[in-house]
């Protein structure tokens, strides 16, 4: 197989890793602000839940959570109850990278000084506007080059796909490798991943250098 065949069959799978980072991304961002703020809760009861979920969703590979969504249903109730596989890997991915954001969220918040929660009330602002006016966007900006690193990191871990037999480009890369007995479809699979980070760094840079509106 020449090389641009081998990149031309490779490219088929690019699509289907671009569904898992942008559903991903689509779906973990707005479900993070939901578990840090259910983590923030001045419910102990719900606050405590949500911590030792978010502590077991990151202390477990998400290779045994993308097994675990994808095939725990069949051995739950005996069928596969979802036989797209991209529902049960964006599923996973996203419920994974969910807890990470949140962690990310938290820490953004929790950085804002009250001092500023105290001149909104002071000037009238309910808690919701204090917190989508004045808090959120101050957050967004400290916490970007963190979340910047997550997508980074989500980029890659797209691969993990392979595990449940999603044919994505590494797998496609991975059958080509066997098939071939070669490590050229590896280092065409590292080199398309290389530039999908490459732009993804690229735009995240751009919407930094947007909001460094003090410089």
């Amino acid at each position: 197989m020449s090389l641009l065949t081998m990149i031309l069959k490779m490219s088929e799978g690019l699509g289907k890793t671009c569904a898992i980072f942008f559903l991903t991304l689509l779906f973990a961002l707005p479900l993070g602000m939901i578990v840090a703020l259910m983590r923030m809760s001045k419910n102990k009861v719900i606050s405590s839940v949500v911590r030792f979920i978010i502590s077991v969703l990151r202390g477990t590979p998400l290779m045994l959570q993308l097994l675990a969504v994808t095939y725990g249903p069949y051995y739950l109730f005996g069928s596969n109850v979802m036989k797209n596989k991209l529902i049960p890997v964006v599923i996973a991915f996203s419920i994974n990278y969910a807890a990470y954001f949140a962690e990310i969220y938290r820490g953004g918040i929790e950085s804002i000084s009250v001092g500023q929660y105290e001149a909104a009330e002071v000037l009238g602002y309910s808690k919701v506007q204090t917190f989508m006016r004045i808090i959120l966007p101050q957050v967004f900006k400290r916490i970007l080059p963190s979340i910047t690193n997550e997508v980074v990191t989500l980029v890659k871990d797209t691969s993990m796909a392979f595990t449940v037999s999603y044919t994505e480009m590494f797998t496609i890369g991975k059958q080509i490798a066997n098939s071939q007995t070669s490590f050229t479809p590896f280092i065409v699979a590292g080199v398309f991943y290389y530039v999908f980070n490459a732009v993804v760094d690229y735009v995240m840079g751009r919407i930094e250098k947007r909001l460094d509106y003090y410089k």
